[in-house]
């Protein structure tokens, strides 16, 4: 049977070289075992095959900014610490003292010309050589000799995102990520400061949270509120690596909604994230997300934000990114929303979800990140200060806002159905075709193929 699932009206906007469709890959139709969701052994092959020899986002290079600026990167067991160096460039190593393994950066984030053990007070440099030892002379040099600088892992940037690997052999960043790079490149991330940052942990496997967050063909039924302001027929494009992109067309409303016409209050706030008076506007619900884009073009030529580069589409919807294994990224022009599924560190039924609002200071006034990504009124979105992190454990409200906050109480049921003896694995539709690349991808890592 031959199948065209772009027979299906799929709706992207104007044609721009950067809205392209890329070559479909086949991916197959295997039906996966159910059993990688929740076994030990399923959590193990992963860690062991996949995560300790891909690039993993870390971290933003905002974050960072200036020589001995540090942060930290926690993910299953590991803990890594990140450090800008003198020359401008950055250097990773394990979070672990080569003494007696304490760890050596306890908090988050951090700035200082050295590194101090609290164990012992062993020192290290910012390139992780190891400058004091306490009372060293009580060491017989056979003992030192087997080495006492911190254990160094691969680290490179690229897009203003900062991504480490526990593989020496490790593809080089920007081959893995290929075109993705230069896409994300467009958005300036780099000259981009968090706004906000959460984490909360969720009763469920990491992939499915990954999952939930790689399609859009569930909004209907678990987020229909979003159907007044939300285009559901979307583009997909898969590259290579098991990196991918979903369009999401903003400001107008979903073939499944009944209203194709009234401007309602979701559009009415996107309208005037663009700097349009929602009130004046005399347009209808077809015609809001050509007036977005429009005035955002406005906007740039008014001062100077070089929107030129962008299509139409980049300016009103989401264009959103996979990058393989655990991260998808939002990205608009005035920000983007990072969204980190971290596998917990024993239980492989419970993950962490981490979003990270970054957004770009302009002086423009009601400039702000857009309104979806629900954002407190009272945010400071100067830079000056960096917001805390905000974690919150299972059976917290994770206050992600409404949307989210609905995710975060589907998942759990959904896990639970995934160890049913009549759940005989995932049925995907090419709306879920990023799941599909995903799965791929992972399974070459556990299959040894990478």
């Amino acid at each position: 049977m031959n199948f065209d699932f772009r027979n299906w009206d799929i709706h992207v906007g104007t044609p721009h070289p950067f809205n392209a469709e890329r070559p479909r890959p086949n991916n197959g139709t295997a039906r996966p075992d159910p059993s990688r969701f929740y076994t030990r052994e399923s959590w193990e092959a992963e860690w062991e095959n996949m995560f300790t020899k891909t690039w993993l986002l870390a971290g933003v290079e905002s974050d960072i900014p200036d020589e001995g600026d540090w942060l930290r990167f926690e993910i299953g067991p590991e803990s890594f610490v990140v450090v800008r160096q003198a020359d401008g460039g950055v250097k990773a190593f394990y979070n672990v003292c080569p003494h007696r393994g304490s760890q050596i950066a306890l908090t988050d984030f951090g700035s200082a010309g050295s590194f101090t053990c609290p164990f012992h007070s062993w020192k290290f440099d910012l390139e992780g050589k190891n400058v004091e030892i306490t009372d060293e002379e009580t060491f017989n040099p056979d003992v030192l000799c087997h080495g006492t600088d911190l254990t160094e892992v691969r680290c490179e940037a690229a897009a203003g995102l900062v991504f480490i690997s526990m593989n020496n052999d490790v593809m080089p960043l920007a081959e893995f990520l290929g075109e993705v790079a230069d896409h994300l490149g467009l958005y300036d991330i780099g000259e981009m400061v968090c706004v906000q940052h959460k984490k909360s942990d969720w009763a469920a496997n990491w992939k499915g949270g990954v999952d939930a967050f790689y399609e859009i063909y569930h909004l209907h039924a678990v987020h229909p509120q979003t159907q007044a302001v939300m285009d559901d027929r979307t583009q997909i494009d898969l590259f290579p690596n098991g990196m991918s992109r979903q369009f999401v067309p903003f400001a107008q409303p979903s073939p499944r909604f009944p209203d194709q016409e009234t401007v309602n209050e979701g559009i009415k706030m996107m309208l005037a994230d663009a700097g349009i008076d929602p009130d004046s506007f005399s347009g209808t619900a077809q015609e809001s997300r050509a007036a977005i884009q429009q005035a955002k073009r406005a906007r740039s030529d008014k001062y100077g934000l070089g929107y030129d580069k962008f299509s139409d589409t980049q300016l009103s919807d989401s264009t959103i990114y996979g990058l393989f294994p655990n991260i998808q990224i939002g990205c608009h022009p005035e920000a983007v929303f990072i969204h980190r599924f971290l596998p917990d560190p024993k239980d492989p039924e419970q993950f962490t979800y981490e979003t990270i609002i970054l957004f770009k200071p302009e002086d423009i006034p009601g400039h702000r990140p857009p309104a979806w990504m629900g954002l407190a009124a009272d945010a400071d979105c100067s830079g000056i200060t960096r917001p805390d992190i905000v974690h919150t454990g299972i059976g917290e409200p994770p206050e992600l806002g409404e949307v989210l906050d609905q995710d975060s109480e589907l998942l759990p049921i959904v896990q639970k159905g995934s160890r049913s003896r009549g759940f005989k694995g995932p049925l995907w539709s090419e709306q879920e075709a990023r799941l599909r690349h995903f799965h791929v991808e992972l399974d070459r890592y556990i299959g040894g193929e990478k």
